[in-house]
């Protein structure tokens, strides 16, 4: 199989074939998740890890509909025109967090470049829903990055999430062949106006590798995160999800990652790396290691 002239990726490695995904967990929470009408990016997306994550009863919910207006190639997420937002989303999301008994939510959305605000409004209402919740869970929003728009950046500190995700993804050099409408330098701006403008709010960035990046262009990145104020990465290996997104270049190796946390410790940055490491993986667990470090 081939990707706009590129052949296929390599053989699974051995510490990735082992990877085994827990149906039973799977359909029940899917089940849950569906009867209000809600959607996760970890099905969205086919997320390796979510058959353990569903098993322990958590998940990144995905709001602002389920149709992305922009066309990534590592993403398997539909794409498209997307409808209206929802304004029982809200409550959806609510019922959902009730019903799961999380103590930790991450909100994530796809990108809606066909809305003024890019979507802002939505994070906005679930934020503030999700907080006023007796027994409220910690929040974590993974956002787009607006097309560089400060304004929807803005909007969603002042809700009040705990942490303010937005991932890199990947190297500059690799944005035109991956994320084609992304702009490399748009998500240090969003990371680095969650830094100027919250400074207590924990800031938060993902990298994938397996995409044709270097060691040297991985550190530059790590460097400019750093610059940014961000405090917390994730790099994880990226896993092609359907024939139709680009195929991996190679597969990392566990050693090479704990390397880059090395790396990245190194500059201050508290870095989870790991061939299943994704951005929202045990989203809670690294969020209290920042808060009470050994």
């Amino acid at each position: 199989m081939s990707f706009g002239g590129q052949v296929s990726a390599p053989i699974l490695p051995e510490w990735i074939r082992g990877r085994k995904v827990r149906l039973g967990d799977l359909h029940d929470v899917k089940r849950r998740m569906r009867g209000g009408g809600l959607h996760t990016v970890c099905e969205e997306a086919r997320c390796p890890n979510r058959g353990e994550c569903f098993g322990r009863g958590t998940a990144t919910f995905l709001i602002n509909g389920r149709i992305c207006t922009r066309n990534c190639s590592y993403c398997s997420i539909a794409h498209g025109r997307p409808r209206p937002l929802d304004p029982d989303e809200p409550r959806q999301l609510c019922d959902a967090v009730r019903a799961m008994d999380l103590k930790h939510v991450v909100i994530t959305a796809v990108d809606r470049d066909d809305l003024p605000d890019g979507g802002a409004s939505g994070f906005v209402a679930c934020v503030e829903s999700v907080r006023a919740l007796a027994d409220s869970p910690t929040i974590e929003v993974l956002t787009p990055d607006f097309r560089g728009d400060m304004t929807s950046v803005d909007r969603i500190i002042e809700a009040g999430p705990d942490v303010y995700n937005h991932n890199v993804e990947t190297v500059p050099r690799l944005y035109r062949k991956v994320r084609r409408s992304g702009r490399y330098r748009w998500a240090m701006e969003v990371l680095a106006r969650v830094a100027e403008r919250a400074p207590d709010m924990l800031r938060k960035s993902g990298v994938m590798v397996g995409l044709g990046e270097s060691r040297a262009e991985l550190q530059d990145v790590l460097e400019d995160l750093s610059r940014a104020g961000c405090q917390l990465v994730t790099i994880g290996q990226y896993l092609q999800p359907t024939p139709n997104q680009v195929p991996v270049e190679r597969f990392w190796h566990p050693e090479e990652f704990a390397e880059l946390e090395t790396a990245g410790r190194d500059l201050g940055l508290e870095v989870f790396a790991g061939p299943f490491v994704r951005s929202s993986y045990r989203a809670e667990e690294a969020f209290l290691k920042i808060l009470q470090p050994s």
